[in-house]
């Protein structure tokens, strides 16, 4: 692949990541939501490896998830049962995902966050 093809599909990707940016909400609470958590994985000296992980997993099912949603309303302007099973099917994988984020959030944060709480407080 040449450079500058190579330069063209990273500056459409990174138009697709800014249209996205500036038009789903979710997106944006997503990654608020694993700066947070990276950052408290930071304070606990934790491993940040599986959270930067989750965090890229839910953000990329919810660019996936806008991109189908996209895809649906233009061949589908109308309501039709089948566009509403294709969205809701794609919003569930974002949801399935992102509740994964949470328990290894859980997993992986929880127990220095109680270590630590426990000493402040004990």
């Amino acid at each position: 692949m040449s450079r500058a093809r190579l330069f063209r599909s990273f500056a459409v990707a990174g138009s697709g990541f800014s249209q996205a940016w500036a038009t789903q909400p979710n997106l944006r609470l997503e990654a608020l939501l694993g700066a947070c958590a990276l950052a408290l994985a930071a304070w606990l000296r934790a491993p940040a490896a599986p959270i930067v992980l989750a965090c890229v997993t839910v953000i990329s099912l919810e660019l996936l998830n806008s991109s189908i949603e996209a895809a649906v309303d233009l061949v589908s302007p109308d309501f039709h049962p089948l566009a509403g099973r294709a969205k809701d099917l794609a919003a569930a994988a974002v949801l399935t995902s992102a509740v994964g984020a949470a328990i290894v959030g859980l997993l992986i944060l929880g127990p220095p966050l109680l270590t630590k709480l426990g000493g402040a407080v004990g």
